[in-house]
């Protein structure tokens, strides 16, 4: 009896026991999970623009980002930072970084960035884009680790072309590469300054200089020349053009260069005759004339019944030391006297007194009678050369008018 009493109390016991323990054990859990999942505090986490309400035990921020299983590096944007201590309600944001490839001027690099855009990236690295300046890809391109990002700062050079004064804003390093940009095209001669592949800053000035180069042909006219021969069937004093003579033509072929639509230089590259000049020929009398008839003794030349003529008159001499001849143009030696045959010798023009003729001479001192007996280069029209003793009577003289009538032309 006692034994099988001791076996069912023995086998109650234990079975009640353990089921006890196990409902308390499970009770007791369920407790702590209730109280555990209580407790926790409450975190929106803002990735990528979603935002993520979770709960949390983690101490900090760093903590509560490692139980999302996000790997935090040095570039990282998370706000507030990963040592913030957690409270109910805090907001989280992370932004993960990622590296990018920029060219800034020239100057190539990787960077790490949390912008979004390459406008963003911009502003981050402190760069503003003016409208002018090169930046590929666009402002409103969205950031990805396969994007390469360039950008060239422009600046304004002052350009002078075609007569104009222009600011251009530009990127360009060269000369070369700012005249390809603005579409300028230089001909072969023309010239700009600084030098083609000279680099360009702000402060330059750029200089095209239009050079056009051009042939300009010329027609000039050549003079004749006149030559004198003697003719012995003519008249000592006499002249008889025989040949008119005739200008030629000759063609002046020049180069010559425009800068800027001014003449800066004229060379003469050829020659090319158009038409020889034909000389003037002109015949000079060289036959003696017979000698005139000489007066008698004392007689009285009758003074004729011509009308008298206002003439011209002035004086010279045969008496020089050098470069006179003392032979009229009528072959008459006068080296030693002013008078022929009794008469005053007078140089005309035969055209209007012929050789020979007898004048009478009325001055404002005098009245003589003449004959004309020579001719002279200036004596020509109304205008006659009295000859006299001295080269200083004939400069006292000077020019006066004087009174002339005709007794007899020629012989």
């Amino acid at each position: 009896m006692t034994q099988w009493m001791k076996r069912i109390f023995s086998e109650f016991s234990w079975r009640k026991f353990a089921i006890s323990s196990v409902g308390l054990l499970t009770l007791m859990g369920i407790l702590i999970f209730a109280i555990y999942e209580v407790t926790k505090t409450s975190v929106t986490v803002s990735l990528n623009d979603e935002n993520i309400t979770v709960y949390t035990h983690a101490s900090t921020v760093g903590e509560v980002l490692e139980e999302r299983g996000i790997d935090v590096s040095v570039h990282d944007y998370i706000e507030p930072s990963i040592d913030t201590t957690i409270t109910d309600a805090l907001k989280i944001t992370y932004t993960p970084a990622q590296q990018i490839f920029v060219n800034i001027d020239g100057e190539a690099k990787d960077i790490w960035t949390v912008s979004g855009t390459v406008e963003e990236l911009m502003d981050e690295l402190g760069i503003t884009v003016n409208e002018h300046d090169v930046i590929e890809p666009s402002l409103e391109k969205e950031l990805t680790d396969e994007i390469k990002v360039t950008y060239e700062p422009s600046y304004a050079v002052t350009l002078f072309s075609d007569g104009e004064e222009n600011k251009v804003w530009t990127t360009s390093t060269t000369i070369g590469d700012l005249l390809e940009k603005e579409n300028i095209t230089l001909n072969e001669l023309d010239k700009v300054e600084p030098a083609i592949d000279d680099e360009i800053n702000e402060d330059t000035d750029v200089n095209i200089v239009r050079v056009e180069k051009v042939t300009d042909v010329v027609e000039e006219t050549i003079d004749f020349a006149t030559v004198k021969r003697n003719d012995s069937s003519l008249e000592r004093g006499s002249e008889e053009v025989v040949e008119s003579g005739q200008e030629g033509r000759l063609k002046k072929h020049y180069e010559v260069i425009f800068e800027d639509g001014e003449e800066v230089s004229r060379e003469l590259v050829k020659e090319e005759m158009v038409q020889e000049s034909q000389d003037r020929i002109v015949a000079v009398g060289t036959k003696a004339p017979p000698a005139p008839p000489a007066p008698a003794q004392n007689q009285t030349v009758s003074r004729g019944s011509g009308e008298w003529s206002s003439f011209i008159a002035t004086k010279y001499t045969a008496f020089c030391p050098t470069g006179c001849t003392g032979v009229t143009a009528t072959g008459i030696d006068v080296s030693n006297t002013i008078t022929h045959n009794g008469n005053r010798v007078i140089a005309t023009d035969p055209s209007v007194i012929p050789m020979y003729s007898l004048v009478e001479v009325r001055t404002p001192n005098e009245t003589f009678v003449a004959q004309a007996l020579d001719t002279g280069g200036a004596i020509q029209g109304n205008k006659i050369d009295i000859l006299v003793n001295s080269r200083s009577e004939a400069m006292n003289f000077g020019i006066q008018n004087v009174q002339i009538r005709v007794i007899r032309r020629g012989r």
